[in-house]
């Protein structure tokens, strides 16, 4: 019988992502994730519906995080000046776990099938970025707009930090190219 020991999510996710590494998502099965993590596959799938799971659980506190800080810019704030500071948050949340966000990037961006769906949960983020400006007032369709935009730039920027561990913090990467869209709009407009 297996001995309990605490954080099996935790484990779970850590065996998953050293088994994606080391043998690839589609050669890596559950059983194989659950033996590395000393638990049983039950306890996997109490936790994950599958392996995919292992990447893409846990959106729905970012995805609240980023419409918070919509929503709690100073109401003179411009959408992307609010924007910007879901992306910093965001950030810096993830900031706190750079291996892990680096290797997940590694496993998504080694699989199309893993790509398309990071593209659809980033999707579901900029639709509630987009529902976020809206309440603040801001109209169709510079709130989809810019709330895509800043999906893309948060999206680019992870992908870029990700690829060069040497890079600047995330924070750093991300809000500079939010500040390259910036002044690609800046000299659009002239």
């Amino acid at each position: 019988m297996v001995r309990w020991e605490p954080d099996g999510r935790g484990r779970l996710e850590e065996a998953a992502l050293e088994l994606f590494g080391e043998c690839g998502f589609e050669q890596t099965t559950v059983a194989e994730i659950a033996a590395r993590a000393g638990l049983t596959e039950r306890t996997f799938y109490r936790h994950f519906a599958d392996k995919r799971e292992v990447l893409f659980a846990g959106g729905e506190p970012l995805q609240e995080l980023l419409v918070g800080e919509v929503l709690a810019a100073p109401a003179s704030a411009p959408p992307l000046d609010a924007l910007a500071a879901a992306l910093r948050a965001a950030s810096v949340i993830l900031q706190e776990r750079p291996d892990h966000v680096r290797r997940r990037q590694r496993v998504i961006s080694a699989n199309p099938e893993l790509r398309e769906r990071e593209l659809i949960k980033l999707a579901a983020f900029g639709d509630a970025l987009a529902a976020a400006l809206r309440s603040r007032g801001v109209a169709e369709p510079a709130a989809a707009l810019s709330a895509e935009m800043a999906m893309s730039v948060f999206r680019l920027g992870v992908e870029r930090w990700s690829a060069d561990p040497g890079r600047a913090d995330l924070e750093t990467v991300v809000l500079g190219a939010l500040d390259d869209l910036r002044g690609l709009a800046a000299g659009a407009a002239r």
